[in-house]
């Protein structure tokens, strides 16, 4: 019996503006179900241009102030902000089941992700060091240093309701911004949690917004030439819709998007740890993962030995509500999104593909309404079906035959998404020159999840990044900072007259 209790508040999830709850300027509402009741647990505002002004404005107001505070005044809001992370992490996992359905201890782990994160903008003094040089020429000194932008925005998935905003918010806050966080609709209560725990922390009012809403309130975002920066975690189309439209007014922008990740078996693969790591990869929190693994690609004659062992597994997944401690899966987050999912598994079998473990129609007893389906498996999937090309974020794994090893980095390499990538062999050699050739911005080595630590950030290539820079990490502290490079002489040691050349180092 898992000693936390549900989170079954029915209170309308607001906004967050200057340290308070706020149901804002508009009347939209939305509801926001439990996926595994498939009842509407409470509504969540929606909000409008006014109440982003009414945010920015907020952030802007408070900017000054917290930029000049000294970053090691900054990191011990953080050192706070962490203890209570820490203090309260089972209650805010049970607020990520009930609104996502993730099992509990995949909510758990999500939140312990998030709190790296947390430890890794405590060092932020040491993260915002300069260079300095002595004598770059005769009486000059040349040094740079970091410095915030000023009002940035985080636009979160419902995937990762904790884990993807404390991606963004604890660096950009320690290195001196002050952030609006727009989180899904579909999860929202999160991150109005963290907000009153950062308050306690002792977070400067207006520092740390948060408004709730759908496009209206992301494209007002996107225009309001207050805001400076914008990190985005999504599915492609909208990741480059916000990468485009952000550039166009003149923003910074990080826009992470889809995913197809696959993993590469090789016949001396321990088959076990393999099977192992296929059905976690594969099936944890029902597939909606950005990392998880949505293709095997099963080289040689592994694919008869790995198949039935996945197949047994598939059908056998404990799939039950997530706060159930036993529960290996729990439910999609919506029911469109479990029709679209459900949809994706006929498309597959119209197309051709092998449906060898059929998800489809699960019921788990006394949560018949609930959005719940079963693990899914195809066999005999090729690269010109949509189950192959497609993201489908859900618990569906599709196994692709190759002759090689060749072959199978060249499949890989040729998918317009790259954002992460496994390899299982015992052979080094495979490795190495798995992890030099293959096009993804995340490789695991017998990992099949290879998403990095808090202190070197993440990111993918291809169609699954758009802009420069990676999340978190020192990438992360570059996103939220400019770099300032000054040149300084005094008077003692400026020659008289005019110079009419550029500075030189003599």
């Amino acid at each position: 019996m898992n000693p936390t209790p549900a989170f079954t508040s029915k209170d309308t999830v607001s906004h967050y503006i200057h340290g308070e709850r706020t149901e804002g300027k508009g009347a939209r509402r939305a509801d926001v179900f439990n996926p595994s009741s498939g009842q509407v647990a409470r509504q969540v505002v929606l909000g409008g241009t006014e109440d982003v002004a009414e945010a920015v404005a907020a952030a802007k107001k408070a900017f000054a102030a917290w930029a000049d505070t000294p970053p090691i005044r900054r990191a011990r809001v953080m050192h706070r902000f962490l203890a209570l992370m820490n203090e309260h992490r089972n209650t805010l996992a049970a607020i990520i089941t009930a609104e996502h359905g993730k099992v509990f201890t995949d909510a758990a782990g999500e939140v312990e992700r998030g709190i790296d994160i947390i430890e890794f903008a405590c060092g932020i003094p040491q993260l915002l060091k300069g260079d300095y040089t002595d004598q770059v020429s005769t009486g000059i000194d040349n040094w740079t240093l970091r410095q915030p932008l000023g009002v940035v925005a985080g636009i979160t998935p419902f995937n990762f309701p904790c884990m993807v905003p404390c991606w963004m918010f604890p660096v950009a806050i320690a290195a001196g911004n002050t952030f609006i966080l727009k989180p899904s609709e579909r999860d929202p209560s999160a991150a109005l949690f963290m907000a009153d725990l950062l308050k306690q922390a002792g977070l400067p009012d207006g520092v740390f917004n948060v408004v709730q809403g759908d496009k209206v309130a992301v494209d007002a975002l996107i225009e309001h030439p207050d805001v400076k920066a914008i990190s985005f975690v999504g599915s492609t189309p909208i990741a480059h819709y916000i990468h485009e439209r952000g550039s166009h007014f003149g923003k910074r922008v990080q826009a992470l998007g889809g995913a197809k990740n696959h993993m590469i078996v090789m016949p001396d693969a321990d088959i076990e740890r393999t099977v192992d790591a296929l059905v976690g990869a594969a099936y944890g929190s029902a597939g909606e993962r950005c990392m998880a693994i949505s293709v095997a690609v099963l080289v040689g004659d592994v694919a008869d030995r790995i198949i039935p062992l996945v197949a047994e597994r598939a059908r056998s997944l404990k799939i039950r509500d997530g706060m159930d401690l036993e529960a290996e899966m729990g439910p999609i987050v919506t029911r469109q999104a479990l029709e679209r999912i459900e949809g994706y598994i006929g498309i597959g079998a119209e197309e051709g593909a092998s449906l060898v473990v059929d998800g489809r129609g699960h019921q788990v007893e006394g949560r018949e309404q609930g959005f719940f389906t079963g693990g899914t498996l195809f066999d005999h999937v090729t690269p010109e079906m949509r189950i192959y090309k497609e993201e489908i974020f859900g618990p569906v794994l599709a196994c692709v035959r190759v002759k090689d090893f060749a072959e199978a980095v060249e499949l890989v390499n040729a998918h317009e998404f790259g954002n992460g990538v496994s390899c299982f062999t015992s052979d080094g050699n495979v490795a190495r020159e798995f992890t030099r050739r293959i096009e993804v911005g995340m490789v695991g080595v017998n990992v099949p999840i290879p998403v990095p630590m808090a202190w070197h950030g993440f990111g993918g290539w291809k169609k699954s990044l758009f802009g420069d820079m990676h999340a978190y990490g020192e990438e992360g502290v570059r996103f939220y900072t400019r770099q300032k490079s000054v040149m300084q002489r005094w008077p003692q040691s400026i020659a008289k007259g005019a110079e009419f050349v550029m500075p030189t180092a003599k």
